[in-house]
């Protein structure tokens, strides 16, 4: 069984509520320090290359960003273009894991629900969500959801504008969803919305986001940057598809990808970005995908 901890950073009274719920047991403290001990080395390495590229400040995470980023799971997609349909596919790849770790090729394909419940995070139409990871891969939900729920909390994510909101439930009836899952049981989902992912992609049907675990765990090597960002790229683009964002390309060569552009197919002059705003409130876009 892979054993998987995402382990979290705080990011002021957001998470410390959550910490406040999340109780782990002793097995699985001591299984997230022999987790940091493996993938220290690793991470130092992803940091250095990191400096090394000079990448400007804008494009590089934040703290939010970082809760997922010692983890080999990271939220992929920034796919294809989304057809008129609520389906869509999402390209493989694979940036700058954290650490090196097998992805189950299947699994069960049935999930638990995080029990975690969330505060408020933006103004006017909230939306609610869940998260869901498939049974068998030990990536705790709970500690998923939180990582997500920071990410879409964010100051330069969806809630910028003041026109959306959001807030994770455990319970009831949500907006949407977010599922991660083994590459198998992607193919089956996706599939059953006749949608092809050949055990690499990602993909949004209807109102369900459905996470490759390859993804998660190993990046994109397309997207030019740290895969703590390539994490927050997939959640903000998912979740924007969902909020009915369209697709854009580069707005011209040197500046920041917008968050809706296929980044993972090429980034065409454009700097590597996860986030719909700049660190000045301005929305990140370019010229329509028809």
């Amino acid at each position: 069984m892979l054993v998987i901890v995402l382990p979290l950073v705080g990011v002021g009274t957001l998470l410390a509520a959550r910490q406040q719920q999340n109780r782990l047991s002793a097995g699985v403290a001591a299984e997230a320090q022999a987790a940091d001990k493996q993938s220290a080395s690793a991470t130092a390495s992803a940091t250095a290359g990191q400096a090394a590229t000079g990448r400007p400040s804008s494009a590089t995470p934040s703290a939010s960003a970082s809760v997922v980023a010692r983890s080999g799971y990271g939220l992929a997609s920034a796919g294809t273009t989304a057809p008129a349909s609520s389906a869509s596919a999402t390209p493989s790849g694979t940036a700058t894991a954290a650490a090196s770790t097998a992805v189950p090729a299947t699994g069960p394909g049935t999930f638990r629900t995080a029990q975690v419940t969330g505060t408020t995070a933006g103004a006017g139409t909230v939306h609610t969500y869940k998260v869901e990871v498939e049974k068998g891969i030990e990536l705790p939900a709970d500690q998923a959801a939180e990582a997500i729920e920071v990410i879409l909390a964010d100051t330069r994510g969806w809630t910028a504008d003041g026109t959306d909101g959001f807030r994770l439930i455990s319970s009831g009836t949500a907006e949407f969803t977010v599922k991660i899952a083994t590459p198998g049981t992607v193919d089956k989902l996706c599939g059953a919305h006749a949608i092809k992912t050949y055990g690499n992609l990602n993909c949004k049907a209807g109102t369900t986001v459905v996470v490759n675990l390859r993804r998660w765990i190993e990046g994109s090597p397309q997207f030019d940057g740290p895969i703590s960002d390539y994490r927050a790229l997939i959640i903000n683009y998912e979740v924007g598809l969902i909020l009915g964002r369209g697709q854009v390309t580069c707005p011209g060569k040197g500046k920041l990808a917008p968050v809706m552009m296929q980044q993972i197919k090429g980034l065409k002059g454009c700097v590597a970005n996860a986030w719909p705003y700049d660190s000045q409130g301005g929305y990140i876009t370019g010229p329509s995908v028809s």
